[in-house]
């Protein structure tokens, strides 16, 4: 491995750990602060549709970050698979990283800002809980798909 492709894989590295890093910091920190408003600014002062309005707008930044991370794997891993450097395992978990990011920031993301746009209603009906549920399974798939997919480029790193 030349001089440069270290260093193109240590970010590459970097980047998948900061990608799942934000997301579990989003879903673990950020969700559990912005739907417990009232422990810091008293009742009656956001009501939980409000804070699904915030909250959503944390995960649409998080989804520029998933888009762009999307891009890297597929130019690194794409450049990995046309060296012939390539396992199943590695190929896998990039498809489940570039499935689940897509749906997460194409799908998921732009229909329950639909949805929010509809109204406090519509969030509280049966389709909107099932995407919302949905997109939780998904994130939590592609965060699962990352880690391998670091996991395994760290392993093919250190031989």
């Amino acid at each position: 491995m030349n001089k440069y492709f270290k260093i193109t894989t240590i970010a590459y590295l970097v980047l998948l750990g900061a990608t799942l890093g934000a997301g579990l910091f989003a879903g673990i920190v950020v969700t559990a602060v912005t739907f417990h408003t009232e422990q810091w600014l008293g009742e009656g002062v956001l009501t939980h549709y409000q804070e699904g309005l915030i909250m959503t707008q944390s995960f649409v930044r998080l989804s520029y970050l998933v888009n762009f991370t999307l891009l890297v794997v597929f130019l690194y891993e794409g450049y990995k698979y046309k060296k012939f450097e390539r396992d199943t395992i590695t190929q896998i978990a990039t498809f489940f990283v570039f499935a689940t990011g897509l749906l997460f920031a194409h799908y998921y993301i732009p229909d329950i800002l639909t949805m929010q746009t509809a109204g406090e209603a519509m969030t509280q009906s049966e389709a909107f809980i099932n995407t919302h549920k949905g997109s939780e399974i998904n994130y939590k798939i592609f965060s699962l798909a990352l880690l391998v997919l670091m996991v395994r480029n760290m392993q093919k790193a250190c031989k």
